[in-house]
Parts: structure tokens; C-alpha cells; sequence
């Protein structure tokens, strides 16, 4: 642990503390996946090129997006909160304690968002092209 200067008042003089920087970090995370998590819940996730499940299967059409988004909706939203709370939870923490927390805290959020993804792109590849009247849509379309 570095040593505290004669007067200071942090370990840290001129510099954020690990504990802030990385609860900051964990907070704003939380608050994009929170939000990502929250439009795609309620079908409100605009197609684009940066936020969502984005998959072959999702960007094929708006439709397959909303569908995707909207299952992987509930896994982002838990990321996001597990997040939320590893970032409050920074803020006391120090150390190896600090370490382990933001190791945890990523890896579970990560798995999340993963699963997320999965289970958005089975969900969106499922969703049959606009105007599509069965078999003659396409060769092996018929299977799913």
C-alpha cells in the first residue's frame, strides 16, 4: 500500500484511488447495460451498430432484432445490476479485496452478457422473414 505523505489527506495525492476509478468504471457499465437491458425489454432498441445483441440472425430484419433483444433483455439486465452493485461495493473496498471483487464482479457480468447473446440469437433466428408462407420461402427453411 503506498505510503501517505506528510499532510495529505489520500494515499493518492494528485491521483484518483484505484477504489474510485474502478467503482466509476463498474457503475457505468451497470448504467449502459441497465439501459441497454431496459429498451430491449420493452422493444424500444433501435437496429444499429453498436448496442444489442448483434448477430446474423438479429440484423437479418427489425423484427428478428426486437425478438433477440428482447430474450437476451433479462441476462443484460442482471449484468447490469451485478455491476450496479460491484461498483458500490468498490468504493469500500481495498486491496486484494478490491481485485477480487472487479475480477468477479467482470467475469460474472460477462457470462451474463454471453448468455444473453446466445440465447438472443436462438430467439431471432427463429423469427420467420416477412412474408414468408412456409416451405416455399427457401431451401431448409421448412426445418425450423
Amino acid at each position: 500500500m503506498p505510503s501517505r505523505l506528510p499532510g495529505a489527506t489520500s494515499a493518492y495525492p494528485g491521483r484518483v484511488a484505484p477504489t474510485v476509478l474502478l467503482g466509476a468504471v463498474l457503475l457505468a457499465a451497470g448504467g449502459g447495460l441497465l439501459t441497454v437491458g431496459m429498451l430491449g425489454w420493452q422493444r424500444r432498441l433501435p437496429r444499429n451498430r453498436v448496442a444489442g445483441v448483434r448477430t446474423p440472425a438479429t440484423l437479418r430484419s427489425q423484427e428478428a432484432f426486437t425478438a433477440g433483444n428482447r430474450v437476451a433483455a433479462p441476462p443484460v439486465l442482471a449484468a447490469g445490476a451485478v455491476c450496479v452493485l460491484g461498483g458500490a461495493l468498490a468504493f469500500g473496498a481495498r486491496d486484494a479485496a478490491l481485485w477480487v471483487l472487479v475480477g468477479g464482479v467482470g467475469v460474472a457480468a460477462l457470462v451474463l452478457v454471453a448468455a444473453g447473446g446466445v440465447l438472443g440469437d436462438r430467439a431471432a433466428s427463429m423469427v420467420r422473414p416477412a412474408g414468408c408462407g412456409g416451405c416455399a420461402c427457401g431451401a431448409g427453411d421448412c426445418g425450423r
